[in-house]
């Protein structure tokens, strides 16, 4: 188990630069997250990363997608507007990430992940079945190309998200989904207490975030983002859950600031979690 980073690619980011950064860390592995269509459809962009990865000696554990559309990460219009529940959104939004399975095919990288957005908790909702559809069609994809289809946590429940892979194995089969569990989501969220989530669906995780955070106290908006270790995510006892549960991957540090105070934070991060694994 081994402590890496969130590295963001955005149309202007040097990806030789930033993994040179993530060395200079001390950390060997990174989560690269893109949002850009652009980027992922262009045949330049993965043979830049691919040179840059062998060059710094750099891990990329997982290909972390977006999608393009409006997006309010909140209770009310979150509702509408994230990931392949609103219907409005949903044939662009699986046509982006087929594209990025394919992308992140050509960087030889297996887990393919996204936020799927608030999943309806009633399977007879219309809305459940049709974002099951979508999923089914991304799995589908990304088996084809040697892929699992990770759903990153946060706006679902862990009941729901576990009813969800299951549905979608039945039609696609056994280990195609699986999970990348954000601890500080579900809890900024209010879904769950990470821990025991674990016992939900420890089985599929196949990614984790090193993040904190705390309850909503309002309605309407998440719970606030903190250092690790200053949030309410008890990282003692949820590493310990994880070792359990069998998972042997990394635990990818996302610090969701900018500036010196998101690198002194993920320093610090790193060793606190570095100390745990121990």
């Amino acid at each position: 188990m081994r402590v890496g980073v969130i590295v963001r690619m955005e149309a202007d980011t040097d990806i030789d630069e930033k993994f040179a950064e993530v060395r200079a860390m001390g950390m060997e592995s990174c989560q690269l997250v893109c949002w850009e269509r652009k980027i992922i459809n262009d045949e330049k962009a993965a043979e830049a990363i691919l040179a840059a990865a062998e060059k710094h000696g750099i891990t990329i554990s997982a290909f972390w997608c977006g999608w393009g559309g409006r997006k309010v990460w909140d209770f009310y219009d979150g509702q509408l507007t994230l990931g392949l529940v609103p219907a409005d959104y949903r044939a662009e939004r699986v046509r982006m990430l087929l594209e990025g399975s394919d992308f992140a095919k050509k960087l030889g990288v297996i887990d393919f992940v996204t936020h799927v957005g608030y999943m309806p908790e009633n399977p007879y909702d219309p809305n459940y079945q049709g974002t099951l559809n979508a999923c089914k069609e991304v799995a589908e994809r990304c088996k084809k190309n040697g892929q699992v289809f990770l759903f990153e946590t946060g706006q679902e429940t862990p009941v729901t998200l576990k009813r969800a892979m299951q549905d979608i194995e039945k039609s696609v089969g056994e280990g195609c989904v699986g999970v990348n569990l954000d601890p500080a989501n579900l809890l900024m969220y209010g879904k769950a207490n990470p821990v025991d989530a674990l016992e939900v669906f420890g089985e599929y995780v196949r990614g984790v975030h090193g993040k904190d955070g705390k309850y909503p106290t309002d309605g309407h908006f998440l719970g606030e983002e903190v250092p690790i270790g200053q949030g309410k995510v008890n990282y003692p006892v949820f590493v310990e859950r994880l070792k359990e549960a069998g998972y042997d991957g990394d635990i990818t540090i996302e610090r969701e600031i900018s500036g010196e105070e998101q690198k002194k934070d993920i320093l610090a991060g790193k060793e606190y979690l570095e100390q745990l694994i121990g």
